[in-house]
């Protein structure tokens, strides 16, 4: 995940009237899904009141993937279904911290490598 600087996500939602809210979505989507996530496209929240549920829902559930359920689906959708830009900025600060080597996957115990869910 791209490091970028939580104060940062959170104040260029202003000067930008919302916009980079959406791009900070849209390209920590992209991160997310090449680190095992499966973030659907983003033109979903163009259906009326359930597709932006519904992409932050599988937003989330690709997060707690990401991070490895040190943040879980739900505390991930609440913050930003909730809070939006201060969501984002404290989801930024838990990307902040993913291992860059990293992929999402856990070991499962006969050394084969699983996709956590």
């Amino acid at each position: 995940m791209k490091k970028r600087s939580p104060l940062a996500v959170f104040l260029l939602a202003f000067p930008t009237i919302g916009i980079y809210s959406w791009y900070w979505a849209v390209k920590t989507k992209g991160e997310l899904n090449r680190r095992g996530g499966s973030v659907p496209t983003a033109w979903i929240w163009l259906i009326p009141v359930i597709g932006g549920i519904y992409w932050y829902w599988r937003y989330s559930e690709a997060v707690q993937t990401v991070t490895q359920g040190k943040t879980t689906a739900l505390v991930s959708f609440l913050l930003l279904f909730l809070l939006g830009m201060i969501g984002q900025a404290v989801l930024q600060n838990a990307f902040n911290k993913v291992d860059p080597e990293s992929t999402g996957a856990v070991q499962a115990p006969g050394g084969w490598g699983v996709q956590s869910s």
